[in-house]
């Protein structure tokens, strides 16, 4: 890592951590987007990840399938997502002329439909919720020659996304923060950078673990259920819609991981209202920053901490609190307001 400085400006300057090379003819420049101060919480920083090639954080891990399945010479790959990561699938699959298809929510916002329809993805809207939509792409992953891209479970997008700790750590002169704020429905982020922060302890090039604050919307927050009562996974919780759609997973696959590895950190998780949300969105938007509701949820958390405006009877608030006010923050901002452009 001593030759940092001269390397790439993009998440490929990390070679020594990612399990496949660079593809000149796929990649598009993703990583290491900028990490700016909020105007507003002094002692926060936003890592600007919805200035990604299709502005969400899914870059990350989409890059590395796409290379792998070309040096697999998949010709059509499958993805199920609430949106960002099949708008980034579809991208980089097509950059890579491998067919696509996704399978989506009907709720799926307008945007994000339009994205994945303009890469070239075959768009498979499914009736229900997100498990019914993981759970139609699990019986369509069983036909010959297709590649399951899931960046729930394929370890290539975990590695991808964990790059992003990666920049933490380098833009922050090379240490790890106080605490990061990450937001969370399948969890993809938080176990990214969990693995992340280990590596680079692992390696002697940080000292301690950040503490991960995660943050659901309280519309469907079956992980801060589980982290109040001390359980090593959810119970089934009752899901109402919500403006955060990309996290909103009732039934995240890899809950007892993520739970295991937010506790590992000293952190909790919390959860946020849709009022909350959007006065985030607006706070951000404010600053110059128009992101979509799910990439609000962070900054919000932060908000209800530093105004003492969070719930005082939650068992995980009471531990979150002194966190979020506490040293140096960072919050991600995942994706564009674009992708869901209404009104902050």
């Amino acid at each position: 890592m001593e030759a940092l400085p001269g390397r790439v400006p993009s998440l490929w300057r990390y070679p020594e951590a990612l399990p496949i090379a660079v593809d000149a003819a796929i990649t598009l420049g993703e990583g290491l987007t900028p990490l700016v101060p909020s105007r507003t919480l002094a002692h926060v920083q936003l890592k600007l990840d919805f200035l990604l090639p299709t502005l969400s954080f899914k870059d990350r891990g989409a890059v590395l399938l796409a290379t792998l399945a070309t040096q697999l010479s998949v010709r059509h790959a499958m993805v199920d997502s609430s949106g960002n990561a099949g708008t980034a699938m579809a991208a980089y699959f097509g950059r890579a002329g491998i067919g696509c298809t996704v399978y989506v929510p009907e709720s799926t916002s307008p945007g994000k439909l339009a994205q994945m329809r303009s890469h070239g993805a075959l768009v498979t809207l499914v009736p229900g919720s997100r498990a019914d939509t993981a759970a139609a792409a699990l019986d369509a992953a069983g036909q010959n020659g297709i590649f399951y891209a899931s960046h729930v479970y394929h370890p290539y997008f975990l590695h991808g996304v964990k790059t992003y700790g990666y920049e933490i750590w380098e833009q922050c002169a090379r240490s790890l923060p106080d605490t990061v704020v990450v937001p969370v429905g399948n969890g993809t982020m938080v176990l990214g950078c969990y693995l992340a922060f280990r590596e680079l302890i692992a390696a002697g090039l940080a000292e301690r673990m950040p503490r991960i604050i995660a943050v659901q919307a309280s519309a469907c927050s079956p992980l801060e259920h589980a982290m109040a009562l001390g359980l090593v996974e959810p119970q089934d919780v009752q899901a109402d819609t919500t403006v955060a759609e990309g996290i909103a997973i009732a039934a995240p696959p890899r809950a007892k991981q993520i739970l295991l590895a937010i506790r590992d950190t000293g952190g909790t998780v919390v959860s946020v209202t849709d009022a909350q949300i959007t006065a985030a969105r607006r706070e951000l938007a404010s600053e110059g920053l128009f992101v979509e509701p799910t990439s609000a949820v962070c900054f919000a958390a932060v908000r209800l901490a530093v105004d003492r405006s969070f719930d005082a009877a939650s068992v995980t608030w009471a531990v979150a609190a002194p966190l979020l006010v506490a040293g140096a923050v960072i919050v991600p901002l995942c994706g564009a307001g674009l992708k869901l452009p209404i009104a902050p």
